[in-house]
């Protein structure tokens, strides 16, 4: 099988590194590794967005009472910890990586730097996009978006638990409908829980189209890096 893309933004939910004792798993690490290694060994050029939410939800802080402000940078320091963890795991396998902060942190990872983030991914370098947007009010789902269109990918890949969009929560409801495919304005007037508004406008007014899939599936990234969208949901 052939790549159809070049280069692509990968966002991952803090919450699939979790296992039911920890907050990180390190076989779950090394599974993401793995599949992530298979795509670049085809020439795929890769980064990746991870959240921080298996640590700490600096919005879900904020309901109960904490600074919003406050609890979104604890939140962005999570994002870090999960992206060393990835880098670990990448390397462990042979993968040379890089961690680019929007927070500078120079004694852990690099400022992110636009032009220096596509270099890497020239050079066969995955890069790990830590700290989201480095200002609090922002998701890590904005910044997948954001950084997509900054260094030019040409898809944006929603790796969940889940295995696309839905009418509704499939875990609640047996009869939920899953969609093939979907509008971004569809997506925005149906207020479908995958990623927020303004990631689904910065893709939308970019024509970037965003893949939501179940990142456990074996070998699904290869298949959706292929042209293969069966098992996942595309919006454009």
């Amino acid at each position: 099988m052939s790549p159809v893309y070049k280069r692509i933004i990968l966002k991952l939910s803090g919450e699939v590194l979790r296992s039911d004792d920890n907050c990180i798993s390190p076989a779950i690490v090394q599974e993401m590794s793995e599949a992530i290694k298979s795509v670049v060994d085809m020439g795929v050029e890769v980064a990746l967005v991870i959240g921080g939410g298996n640590i700490f939800r600096g919005l879900s802080a904020s309901r109960k009472g904490m600074d919003r402000t406050t609890g979104d940078y604890m939140g962005m320091m999570a994002t870090c910890i999960n992206a060393l963890a990835l880098q670990d795991g990448l390397e462990s396998l042979g993968i040379p990586t890089r961690v680019q902060s929007a927070i500078a942190m120079q004694q852990i990872c690099e400022p992110y730097i636009r032009r220096k983030a596509v270099r890497h991914l020239e050079k066969g370098r995955v890069v790990i996009f830590a700290a989201g947007t480095g200002s609090p009010y922002f998701s890590t789902d904005t910044t997948a978006a954001l950084r997509a269109n900054e260094i030019n990918a040409e898809l944006v890949l929603k790796g969940t638990k889940v295995d696309g969009i839905y009418d509704k929560d499939p875990v609640k409801y047996d009869d939920a409908v899953k969609y093939k495919e979907i509008s971004y304005t569809d997506c925005l007037s149906k207020q479908l829980q995958v990623m927020d508004s303004t990631a689904f406008t910065l893709c939308m007014d970019n024509k970037l189209p965003i893949v939501v899939f179940d990142f456990h599936q074996e070998g699904v990234l290869k298949n959706i890096l292929c042209g293969n969208t069966e098992a996942a949901t595309v919006v454009k």
